[in-house]
């Protein structure tokens, strides 16, 4: 069997793309599918997160996306090759409707055999936690940021357009089908193992009708999707976060005008970042210490609603890590004191009701009425009764990163 295509049948170089294409797609579509349902699992705020589950959920998701890349170079690789060789024609050119369809779904399966992968790359690149890619292929993109309205624009893309593809690939096996049983032609012999050339009939559809028909296709299904509001509503905890009462401001010595409140953990030996838009500070602070070495002390409000982890965020809100419904606030209360060492803030963190003895050393800066602070720590999840039943820190760290930077005046 020759390696390039001929005008009356396919060469061994161009079955091997179509055959190992659909070998990657019909796996890749079903692992998908059963990992999202198993995630659903996880992401309900009531449930208690099972170990077994979540490494079965994170396995097929990881393996989803590794071959979903895989789809990716392969097409990118198949649709070059094509470019170079012959394409056979159509057994049944001389049938405007049948070759017009037929045109149209390969024109939908190449397109979607790069845009459904590479919808999911960008998402899984610009969002964090959970289901690394496996290697050779990295977690990051280029010119693509960590940011939370691409990931959710993009995994609306992705789940939108992956549907049109099942759709063409159903129309396309179908149509094989067809041809196979009823028609009783070569069109699908063409494509197997062996040799099977076919004289295709003088008549050949035209390429731009069926063309323009797939990119009405594509425009209707995400025209429909932006009719619905699928585009503006995001799928994880951040509209929930949006929506919960806020904190009370409070009245303090020193009052913070703008800061950031960041934790980070690491999980599947990736680190996952996130931080807390909602929480207030009362702070009394003066440059003379007292007898003690005490400069003053901070009382430190923090809505665990308020709370953006990635791809992680709603896992992180439910009844097994900081369960956000029962426990709307976390507090950090210290003393401010200075040591040879520096500032430290020594006091009790309190989370899920458990309140465990810290110290958080600090950088302090000064100038006149204006103070600005920056300052981190590192706390055991397991002391705050979070994720007890994840006992693998190769899953989920135990350890837990918290840093804060404020800027406050005096009052």
């Amino acid at each position: 069997m020759s390696l390039s295509n001929s005008h009356t049948t396919y060469g061994a170089v161009t079955k091997t793309f179509h055959w190992l294409t659909a070998l990657l797609i019909l796996s890749a579509i079903p692992l998908g599918i059963i990992a999202s349902n198993l995630a659903h699992t996880l992401q309900d705020p009531n449930a208690i997160p099972d170990e077994a589950t979540l490494k079965l959920t994170t396995t097929l998701f990881s393996l989803h996306k590794t071959i979903g890349v895989g789809v990716f170079v392969i097409a990118i690789a198949r649709i070059l090759w094509a470019l170079n060789q012959p394409k056979p024609g159509l057994l049944n050119g001389d049938n405007a409707t049948e070759a017009w369809l037929a045109e149209t779904v390969h024109w939908l399966l190449y397109g979607s055999l790069v845009a459904v992968p590479l919808t999911g790359w960008i998402h899984h690149a610009a969002t964090t936690g959970f289901a690394p890619i496996w290697w050779p292929f990295g977690q990051s993109l280029p010119f693509v940021p960590k940011d939370t309205h691409l990931a959710d624009f993009t995994g609306t893309l992705h789940y939108i357009l992956q549907w049109v593809l099942v759709a063409a690939i159903s129309l396309h096996i179908v149509g094989a089908l067809k041809h196979h049983v009823m028609d009783g032609d070569a069109t699908l012999r063409r494509m197997l193992p062996g040799q099977t050339p076919a004289e295709p009939t003088a008549q050949q559809p035209n390429h731009a009708l069926p063309f323009v028909t797939a990119l009405a296709i594509w425009a209707c299904a995400l025209g429909g999707a932006a009719t619905l509001g699928w585009f503006s509503h995001s799928h994880s905890a951040v509209e929930d976060s949006a929506t919960a009462p806020a904190l009370t401001q409070v009245e303090s010595d020193w009052q913070v005008q703008q800061g950031v409140l960041s934790i980070s953990v690491r999980q599947l030996g990736s680190d996952v970042t996130g931080s807390f838009a909602d929480w207030t500070a009362d702070i009394s602070y003066d440059e003379t210490p007292d007898d003690l070495g005490q400069h003053g002390q901070v009382e430190v409000t923090i809505a665990t609603t308020s709370l953006t982890l990635g791809s992680v965020t709603d896992q992180a809100k439910g009844a097994g890590y900081l369960d956000t419904g029962s426990h709307a606030t976390a507090v950090f209360a210290a003393d401010l004191m200075v040591r040879d060492d520096g500032h430290v803030a020594v006091g009790t963190l309190t989370i899920r009701d458990q309140a465990v003895p810290v110290e958080m050393p600090f950088d302090l800066n000064i100038d006149g009425d204006t103070a600005t602070a920056t300052g981190s720590l590192s706390v055991d999840r397991r002391e705050f009764g979070i994720g007890t039943d994840v006992k693998d820190e190769g899953s989920l760290g135990f350890t837990v990163e918290i840093s804060f930077e404020l800027t406050a005046t005096r009052q």
